[in-house]
């Protein structure tokens, strides 16, 4: 009788809760310290930089940037991926380059025009 009631217990649980299905070409959040494959992190960068054109925080122009240069650099952490993006149309002269920073495993840590 214990084990009908504790199944059907989490069978409860489990339909209400969130599902935790991690996409990864598109949520581009991980767990585990698997690495990310340079695809699936080209595709992070490039939905950042699509969110932060749709955010405001870039100028339009650069929803059209392409990626310039993908590495693997060492970071504060360990290592990280770096991705450069260019945009040669920016208005501010001194801000044409992006650059989109992630965790080994994938995961964004930061965006800055310094690459620091």
């Amino acid at each position: 009788m214990k084990a009908i009631i504790l199944t059907a217990t989490l069978v409860a649980l489990q339909s209400f809760s969130p599902m935790a299905l991690a996409d990864k070409g598109s949520s581009c959040h991980f767990h585990g310290k698997t690495p990310a494959t340079e695809s699936v992190v080209t595709d992070c960068a490039t939905q950042r930089r699509d969110a932060l054109v749709k955010a405001g925080k870039l100028e339009s122009s650069w929803q059209s940037a392409k990626l310039g240069t993908l590495e693997l650099v060492d970071g504060k952490k360990g290592k990280e991926w770096k991705a450069t993006f260019t945009n040669p149309t920016a208005t501010d002269k001194t801000k044409q380059n992006l650059y989109v920073f992630f965790s080994h495993p994938g995961n964004f840590i930061a965006a800055n025009f310094t690459g620091q």
